[in-house]
């Protein structure tokens, strides 16, 4: 940026119109403004930004929007303006301004106010002539501001350098030091940043507050569920660790919940085998009270019979004496039965006792039946053992459905991953297809809106050609029209002529005597006028008359059609120009071509996204599956460990209950057939038993009718028979009887029988009761183990419900923690910010850096090669760092705070981080060129090498072609600088002299 021109009227102190001619006074590349104090010398700096922004630095501004800018020394009818010209970003341009202004109303008494008023003009060296950009002064504001690329503020500071403002900054501490490096260098996007952090931040905060409230509700439940024996954690929503802590309550309840299961399946199993061991108990109760009546009921059948055994004797001595004829052959016949009876018994006892253990093959009947009960009682107890086995079995079927499991988990992973590997070059592929396709649609739209102008200019050069032809066509048509007219026309004039001239004759043709003339009025007509050849009568006339308007209409018609043809013609050279027909069909051709082909190609954009977003989708699908897969395996493992104990206890349990069988079921297998084979034992030994008795008393009997018939043989006394009636009546009673008798002794001779006898009577009530009591227990320890199991069913539920809730929030959680880190880290708050700067801060310290490091560039000639200026980030106390300024004595070696500079080295040091702000900020604005600068008192602090050194860099800046103007009122600079624009105050106002280099 260079200044050019300066023209001040009615500003500030400046009653009148002044100028400064920068041109002169750059030439010379260093310049002085000085003056009085109080001449106007700001004023001038103020008009300069005036023009350039529409305000002043600072409180000069005023209020009333510029209205204080007016000098008290103008005259009432001048208006304050400012005009600058300048050249920036290669453009010369003439900025004018006028504030507002309150002058005398032209009509009527008092005053009114001007608006304030903008122009802004560009010179174009081809012309050589201003032209008008604008006058909004919005447009203008922008326009300037983009062009410099600094605001009001960093001008001020980089343009018009304050030293005192930079002396105060040395000096300031790091809180001031940042507003004004944030008005500088407008940091207030990382600010943004910071505030943007921090919404975040509460935003994730409280979505995770919420999730955790949520996972909280499921904690409650469960702790209803387990019937309070759950110990909620003592962490409010949103504290670290609530998820962890729930998800451990949660494992801990559930393992109460199991063990309690388990006790309950025990307490039903001890339930289940008391209830099998009052049965037993019931069942033998139930026997010894049968055995004991069935004994008390043989004693009474043997009383009887004695009571009868005088009938008895009789019937036999009846029969002692029918025997000595007969009776020996029923007995004969008795034996051989009882002899065949006995036989097969003995041949069914042998069978079965074949099948015995050896050390039951000799046992009698009782122990046989002993044998069997308990083999009977010992397989009643295995139906706890049959459950457990059934169990165990289940558990090795879900052992293996784990494995599976875990086999077809590690699949889904291997596949997700092999996928994911290459979903980068698929979602870069599907991507460029969608930008092609996007690029198309664009281009199609963009050709759409060129199309029809197209069609319009080629229907409109089609038109223009054909409407040429037309055009001549509808000229000669005119012409041809029009001359005709004209003829008809001389031919009707021509008859009218010819019946003027025998108008005479036409009228005399209706003269009659004593008829008054209509021309002279006369009654006598001695000579009437004759018609000649060739008379040309009123109705030839007419006709002619109506010929010439016939054409003369057609000529109008003709002429109108020409002149419509025309515009016609006119309006379509408007629209094509007068580029020939073929290049617009060519033209049209193609962009109805490229049309075709970018809608084509934009036709396939739904395709492509809806690609795009199935791949996107089935990614989010293959992961969350890979993710699935890895939580399904981690929670398989602690599955994996239970079945492991259970099995374990099972298989114990097992090893004692089947013995030496392969199998509980085998073993059972064992009792079942022993049970059987001891009790078939049983049966055919009592009955081989019955059989050998009665083939003795038939043995007896024989003998003995043989005795008592009298006979030495029985075939003697066979000879010795009676009736059959009588035989068989005596028989049957003697049978009835020895039936009757060999029951009796055969119930009285049972051992389990007479045991029972010789026993307590059976008790069976108390057999009852105890065998309801045990129901009663069983019913009782079946529902509490439906309960426990009802409870850990509900514990497993609200787990994996919070299980999935905790992975769940698992993103938004890191996301949480991820911004929360963010946000402090920003904020200055974070442990990992060691020195606790804020973004921004940290920002202006990078930026404070670049202004040192500049600034030392030329301190060190000016202060000759001592002083070197160093950001430091230390903290200050238990602030923040960041913003510290040190300067480096090279004649002690040891760094110090700027504060501790004198008057004249704070000048220098200043001006020096004045020129390097001024540099940094250019380049954080673009690098737009700063030709011109203007340094504002303080050189009084100066010794004179020190100002001599001060001037060798400010003079250096003329090595860059820019030109730099010194404010002062120092009295030596004026005799070493030679270009001066002086401000001269008086009673009317200040007035501007300048002296150029020369």
């Amino acid at each position: 940026m260079r200044l050019h021109r300066l023209d001040i009227t009615a500003f500030g102190p400046f009653g009148a119109s002044q100028s400064v001619d920068f041109d002169d006074l750059s030439a010379a590349g260093l310049f002085l403004l000085h003056g009085p104090t109080g001449a106007g010398k700001t004023s001038v700096l103020d008009a300069v930004c005036y023009s350039l922004y529409g305000s002043v630095p600072g409180a000069r501004q005023g209020s009333g929007q510029g209205m204080t800018l007016r000098s008290d020394h103008a005259a009432p009818g001048t208006r304050t303006e400012v005009r600058l010209e300048l050249t920036v970003a290669g453009r010369r341009l003439e900025i004018t301004r006028q504030p507002p202004w309150e002058r005398l109303k032209l009509r009527g008494k008092g005053t009114t106010v001007d608006k304030a008023q903008t122009w802004l003009r560009e010179y174009d060296p081809t012309t050589r002539a201003w032209k008008d950009l604008s006058r909004s002064h919005q447009e203008i504001g922008e326009e300037i501001t983009q062009l410099l690329g600094m605001s009001r503020e960093q001008f001020c500071q980089v343009v018009l350098l304050p030293q005192g403002d930079f002396a105060r900054f040395l000096r300031a501490d790091a809180e001031a030091r940042g507003k004004l490096l944030g008005r500088l260098f407008d940091t207030r996007r990382f600010a943004e940043v910071e505030k943007r952090l921090a919404e975040r931040r509460r935003a994730t905060e409280a979505q995770v507050r919420e999730g955790d409230a949520a996972l909280l509700a499921d904690a409650h439940r469960m702790q209803q569920a387990a019937g309070g024996a759950m110990e909620l954690p003592e962490l409010a929503p949103g504290e670290p660790g609530l998820a962890e802590a729930v998800l451990e309550a949660a494992a801990v309840a559930r393992a109460t919940a199991r063990e309690l299961l388990t006790i309950a399946d025990r307490r039903l199993s001890a339930a289940e085998s008391a209830r099998a061991a009052t049965g037993r108990e019931l069942a033998d109760a139930r026997e010894l009270d049968r055995l004991q009546r069935r004994f008390a009921e043989a004693r009474e059948r043997a009383a009887r019979l004695a009571e009868r055994s005088d009938a008895h004797r009789a019937a036999q001595e009846r029969m002692e004496r029918a025997r000595k004829a007969e009776a020996v052959a029923p007995a004969l016949e008795l034996r051989d039965a009882a002899d065949s009876e006995h036989r097969r018994a003995a041949a069914a006892e042998a069978r079965a006792r074949a099948l015995l253990p050896q050390a039951l093959a000799d046992a009698g009947a009782a122990p046989l039946a002993a044998a069997a009960r308990r083999a009977a009682e010992e397989l009643g107890g295995l139906e706890s053992a049959r459950r457990a086995e059934r169990r165990l079995a289940a558990l090795v079927e879900e052992r293996a459905g784990l494995d599976r499991q875990e086999r077809a988990d590690e699949e889904v992973r291997q596949e997700a991953e092999t996928w994911l590997a290459d979903w980068e070059t698929v979602r870069t592929a599907l991507q460029s297809r969608v930008d092609s396709a996007q690029e198309a649609a664009t281009r199609a739209e963009q050709l759409a809106v060129q199309r029809d102008p197209a069609r319009r200019r080629l229907t409109a050069a089609r038109q223009r050609d054909r409407l040429a032809d037309d055009t001549e066509a509808a000229r000669q048509r005119a012409l041809a029209a029009a001359e005709d007219a004209v003829e008809a026309r001389a031919h009707w004039l021509d008859l009218k002529e010819q019946r003027l001239h025998g108008i005479a004759a036409e009228l005399a043709a209706n003269l009659t005597d004593g008829t008054p003339c209509a021309v002279c009025g006369a009654t006598r007509h001695p000579a009437p006028a004759r018609k000649t050849a060739g008379h040309v009568d009123r109705e030839a006339e007419e006709r002619a008359l109506t010929a010439y308007q016939t054409a003369d209409e057609l000529r109008a018609q003709a002429e109108r059609h020409l002149g419509a043809v025309r515009e016609a013609l006119a309006a379509a050279r408007a629209e094509a120009g007068d580029t020939p027909t073929a290049q617009l069909a060519e033209e049209a051709e193609e962009l109805e071509g490229a049309y075709t082909r970018a809608r084509a190609t934009a036709s396939g954009l739904h395709a492509a996204q809806e690609e795009l977003r199935r791949a996107e989708g089935e990614r989010e699908q293959r992961v969350a599956a890979q993710q699935q897969a890895a939580v399904r395996s981690a929670s398989r493992v602690a599955g994996r460990d239970r079945l492991e104990r259970e099995q374990a206890a099972l298989e114990e349990e097992l090893t004692r209950a089947r013995g030496a069988a392969e199998s509980v079921t085998a073993r059972a297998a064992q009792l079942e057939r022993r049970a059987a084979l001891l009790t078939d034992a049983a049966d055919t030994a009592r009955a081989a038993e019955e059989t050998a008795r009665r083939l003795k008393d038939a043995d007896a009997r024989l003998a003995d009718a043989a005795f008592r018939a009298g006979f030495d043989t029985p075939a003697d006394a066979a000879a010795a028979l009676l009736g059959d009636t009588a035989h068989r009546e005596l028989q049957r009673r003697l049978d009835a009887w020895q039936s009757e008798d060999a029951a009796v002794r055969a119930v009285l001779a049972e051992a389990d029988t007479a045991d029972a006898a010789r026993r307590p009577p059976a008790d069976l009530t108390t057999a009852e009761q105890a065998a309801a009591d045990a129901d009663r227990r069983l019913r009782e320890a079946s529902s509490a183990r439906d309960a426990a199991d009802r409870c850990r069913a509900e514990l497993d539920r609200l787990s994996a419900h919070a299980a999935t809730s905790v992975r769940r929030l698992a993103p938004l959680r890191e996301e949480h923690t991820r911004v929360a880190r963010l946000a402090s880290l920003a904020a200055g708050t974070s442990a990992d910010n060691e020195r606790r700067m804020r973004l921004e801060s940290y920002v202006l310290a990078a930026r404070l850096e670049q202004v040192a490091a500049a600034a030392t560039a030329r301190l060190l000639r000016m202060s000759s090669g001592r002083y070197t200026l160093v950001h430091s980030d230390d903290r200050s106390g238990r602030g923040r760092s960041g913003l510290g300024l040190h300067v480096v004595d090279a004649w002690t070696g040891r760094e110090r705070d700027t504060a501790t500079l004198s008057g004249g080295e704070t000048f220098f040091a200043s001006l020096a981080l004045a020129l390097g702000l001024a540099d940094v900020v250019t380049d954080e604005a673009g690098g737009v060129r700063l030709d011109t600068l203007f340094i504002d008192e303080g050189f009084g602090s100066l010794d004179d090498q020190t100002l001599d050194e001060v001037l060798d860099v400010l003079d250096a800046l003329r090595e860059r072609d820019r030109s730099v103007g010194i404010v002062s009122h120092v009295p030596d600079l004026r005799r070493r600088i030679h270009a001066q624009l002086e401000v001269v105050k008086g009673r009317s106002g200040s007035v501007l002299r300048q002296r150029g280099a020369g």
